[in-house]
This record gives structure tokens, C-alpha cells and sequence, in this order.
């Protein structure tokens, strides 16, 4: 990993530098109420020409071991390979800016992988660096869509595999650590002052710090920028199609991606995509309902597994983040312990009924007091989701941060509907409270190819979030068709064998599946 002042990052350039076997979705189909069920959505002959592969690839290089290494990874599937590549990206494509950044590529690919085949390009936005979702995607149980065809991801700018940013200081580890614990442990900035007040100070701390690190470029890491980037990577290939591949708030990118090169998107796969075009409380609040639906789902199979949280894993669940607040867990805060918890809810199991039981021992030894593996199981979740550069893209993509005022109002109404997620969800929103506004996203305004949109029901990281991105396409005319996954977990592409031939189906011709199907749980 590297690490650059702002001079050297922004300056330094690297020097980096068809059709697969014939798979269709099989998705349940959902009739309407007079029986009749939806016909696949047409295409024209353009559009439903296959993708074309890169007619200039970039300088891969073979990352196997580490990248399996730094993702706490199985080796997956026999013969899986995972290339390192690096492209250069302008600061700010259509601006005056000078320098450059460093993007961080990812390309995974088995050997039954079509050598003529497309890829399809990950962004997972500000949820976590693209490169580790896709680690997780490929290593993981499913792996028919990456038969079909190569899967590339790209790191959001200062995340993951791009140069790193490192934001000076007052941005120590102390400070990073009273932001996951929320300011749990840290004494109010004020005389009298509560956990929004601290809270607020905290994130005006990191905020300081990073704005300083970056400045005059403080606002060029938002999703229009970010999708900038994925055009970057369009012209090194030297095609005029890409398709996009969007976990999560990486819908935020394809959104954007969509409004500014609408005739650069051959394909367009949205899986559990988060809100979009919409204020902070409400992709927060989308959110938490998500995690609240995640742990039903976790209880119920670990009540039929008969695991060590006894025959209410809610409850149980429930009585150890209460514990947590209080400080009854040691050195563990609250949000520390959800921060596990929704990392083990959304990531991919190979052996489900082994993870669910081992997890459940987890909180369990925890509740009595062994909060060992909990703790290993909190630093490796907020190695992954809490890079400053992540900080970074999660608050410039936000909109409309609540107030202080406000944020204590939800805290007592969320806590009543969702009691474990809900304070917490809406302390951390003051994290990004003081982040200087980014320009309003532009909308679309042409119709770009069709969209496929992946909707889960019980997600942690993104909650329900389809509706909102499915209606900013379909308003400029996209069509567009949703899938329902019955599964619990994030994204679902990484859970779901029915979910991947409905991406793979839909990536190979073109052709949408029915709108209103649903895959299996």
C-alpha cells in the first residue's frame, strides 16, 4: 500500500500501463393479477449487439495470492486468477484542474472464462473499496457469472487498490477509533453536551483534516467524478460500450456514469442498489430497515440450527447492544458491535449453517464477557469500511446531513422502530454533517441501454433502494426491469446462483428478464 502527499498524488503518473457460452436467468416469474405474465422487455439490433472486449487491455499483472491474502479469503474456485492493473485518471476531466490520480483495477477470471469475452465493470461506491467486493464475489460460493465472462473493478479514487489517501493531521488513529465507537468513550467537547455533540466534533475533526489534505480538490471525490474515472477506463480499453456491474451506493456512480456518457452503457446491472437522489436520513433510514430485515433472517436460521443465542436471537442480539451502550462490553462501543454484525449479515458464506453457528458462539462468548474473537471480528470490518478515503466518498456523495437537533429527534423515534440499528445509524450521519456541499447531481436526461435491477430484501449495507434508481432511469425513458432476491446478505450477486444467470443472461444478449420475478432465498 501507498501512501502520497496530496503534490505527489495528484502529479504522479503510473506507468501501467466476446461472447461467452450461452447462459439464461432462471428466475421465478410473478404473474399478474389477471394470470398474464410479463413478456421480456425488446431491444433494438444495436443494443442487443454483444458487449465488445477491450481492443487495447491494460497491463495486468498476476495478484492472486495477495489479493486473497489482504481479503481474509478462501482460495475460491480451482483456477480462479486475480490481475492488478493501474490507470491514470485526470483530477477533473472537464475542469481546469491539473495532476492526476492513480486508479487501482481489479480482473478476476477462471479458466472456463471466454478469453474474447467483455467484462463487466464493478463499482461497489462508497460501501467499500470495489476491488475487496469483488475479491469477495469471485472467492465466494457462486461463480457462474464469472464462467461467462471477466468481472473488473475499479477502485473509487483514494480507496482500495488507487493511491491511498491518508488525511493529515488531527486525523490519528485515536480519532479514527472515537469515530467507529462514535465518541462512545470520548468526553463531550461542551459542558453538558451529549453524543451528538460529540459526534458532530469528531466529524468536524476528520473533516478539517482531510479538507486540508486535499484542498483545492476537496470536492472532487463524489460520484460524478468517480464515474469520470470509469470512462477513463472505457477509452484505455478502446470501446464505445461498457458494462457496468453497480453494488449498493455504487448506483450513485452508475447513475451518474448514465447521465453524463448515456451512449457509453451497453449494459447496466444494478444489484441491491442503494437510494439515490435523495437526502441522508433517507438512505440512512432505508439502510437500518435493511440491517433490521438481515438479523430477522440470521434469527430465524439460527434459531432452526438451535444456535448458542438461545430461542430468541433477536432478543439476544437486542440485549447485547443495549449491554454495549452502556459499557458494559469493555473497550467495545455499541457501533463497534454492529459494525461486526452487519459485516457478518451481508457477506458471502460458502458453508452457511458453519457461519451462522460460529457467529452466533461469537456474540454469545461476547455476552458472557470473552469478547476476543468479537474484537477480531470488528477490526477486520473497519479495515474494510473505514479507510479515510472511504470517509471521503461517503461524504461528498451525501445530501443534506440532518442537524444536531434533528438527529437527536430520530435517535428516540428510530430507536422505538429499530432498536438495534437505529441510534446508531442516525448518530453517524453527524460524521459527515460538516463535509463542504458538493454541486446537486445532474439528472439524466437521455435514455441510456436497459437496466436490470437486482432488488434484496434484507440488506444491510443498502436496504431497499431499487425503486428510487429504476424511476431516475425509467423517467428519461430506460427500461428497466427488477428482480427480486428473497435472500438475506450484500450484495446478492455474491449469494445468489439465480441471481448470476439473470446477470449473466441479461449481459450476454441483452434481452431483460421479466419485471417482478424473484430468485429463491
Amino acid at each position: 500500500m501507498r501512501t502520497l502527499g496530496l503534490a505527489a498524488l495528484v502529479m504522479a503518473v503510473c506507468c501501467a500501463c466476446g461472447a461467452g457460452p450461452s447462459v439464461r436467468p432462471d428466475v421465478a416469474v410473478v404473474e399478474h393479477r389477471d394470470g398474464a405474465t410479463t413478456e421480456p422487455s425488446g431491444v433494438d439490433s444495436a443494443t442487443a449487439t454483444r458487449l465488445p472486449a477491450p481492443a487495447h487491455d491494460l497491463a495486468w499483472r498476476d495478484c492472486t495470492d495477495s489479493t486473497l491474502d489482504a481479503g481474509g479469503l478462501r482460495p475460491g474456485p480451482a483456477g480462479l486468477v486475480f490481475e492488478c492493473a493501474d490507470v491514470v485518471a485526470p483530477i477533473d476531466s472537464a475542469g481546469p484542474a491539473l495532476g492526476v490520480f492513480t486508479l487501482g483495477v481489479l480482473r478476476a477470471r477462471l479458466p472456463q472464462t471466454p478469453v474474447d469475452a467483455a467484462p463487466l465493470v464493478v463499482t461497489s461506491g462508497a460501501d467499500r473499496a470495489s476491488t475487496a467486493t469483488l475479491a469477495a464475489l469471485a472467492a465466494g460460493p457462486v461463480g457462474t457469472l464469472l464462467s461467462t465472462r471477466p468481472l473488473v473493478a475499479v477502485d473509487r479514487r483514494g480507496t482500495g487498490t488507487s493511491t491511498p489517501i491518508e488525511c493529515g493531521k488531527p486525523m490519528t488513529a485515536e480519532l479514527r477509533r472515537q469515530m467507529l465507537d462514535l465518541g462512545q468513550f470520548t468526553p463531550p467537547p461542551v459542558a453538558g453536551g451529549d453524543a451528538a455533540d460529540t459526534v458532530l466534533t469528531l466529524g468536524r475533526d476528520a473533516t478539517t483534516a482531510c479538507t486540508d489534505f486535499l484542498q483545492p480538490h476537496e470536492l472532487a471525490f463524489d460520484a460524478a467524478h468517480a464515474a469520470d474515472d470509469l470512462e477513463q477506463v472505457r477509452r484505455a480499453w478502446e470501446v464505445d460500450r461498457i458494462g457496468l456491474l453497480a453494488t449498493g451506493s455504487g448506483a450513485d456512480v452508475a447513475v451518474a456514469y448514465a447521465t453524463a456518457h448515456p451512449g457509453a452503457l451497453g449494459r447496466l446491472v444494478l444489484d441491491s442498489p442503494a437510494v439515490v437522489r435523495a437526502d441522508a436520513t433517507t438512505t440512512a433510514e432505508a439502510r437500518i430497515r435493511g440491517a433490521q430485515a438481515a438479523l430477522a433472517a440470521f434469527a430465524r436460521q439460527c434459531v432452526a440450527l438451535e444456535c448458542s443465542l438461545g430461542p430468541d436471537p433477536v432478543a439476544a442480539v437486542t440485549d447485547l447492544t443495549n449491554r454495549a451502550r452502556r459499557g458494559e462490553l469493555g473497550t467495545i462501543s455499541s457501533n463497534a458491535l454492529l459494525t461486526a454484525i452487519s459485516d457478518h449479515l451481508g457477506s458471502p458464506r460458502a458453508d452457511v449453517t458453519a457461519q451462522v453457528r460460529e457467529f452466533a458462539d461469537v456474540l454469545a462468548a461476547a455476552g458472557r464477557g470473552d469478547t476476543g474473537a468479537l474484537q477480531s471480528r470488528i477490526d477486520a470490518a473497519a479495515a474494510a469500511t473505514g479507510s479515510d478515503g472511504l470517509f471521503v466518498a461517503r461524504c461528498s456523495d451525501g445530501r443534506q446531513w440532518p442537524t444536531p437537533g434533528r438527529v437527536r429527534e430520530l435517535m428516540r423515534d428510530w430507536g422505538e422502530k429499530y432498536p438495534v440499528f437505529g441510534p446508531e445509524g442516525v448518530l453517524q450521519l453527524l460524521l459527515c454533517a460538516s463535509w463542504p456541499t458538493t454541486p446537486t447531481p445532474s439528472a439524466p436526461t437521455t435514455a441510456t441501454t436497459s437496466a436490470l435491477a437486482i432488488a434484496g430484501v434484507a440488506d444491510p449495507v443498502a436496504g431497499a433502494g431499487a425503486p428510487s434508481v429504476t424511476g431516475v432511469l425509467a423517467s428519461v425513458g430506460t427500461p428497466t426491469s427488477t428482480v427480486a432476491w428473497l435472500g438475506s446478505g450484500h450484495p446478492a450477486v455474491s449469494h445468489s446462483q439465480c441471481v448470476q444467470l439473470a446477470v449473466a443472461g441479461y449481459a450476454q444478449t441483452a434481452a431483460l428478464p421479466p419485471d417482478g420475478g424473484a430468485c429463491p432465498g
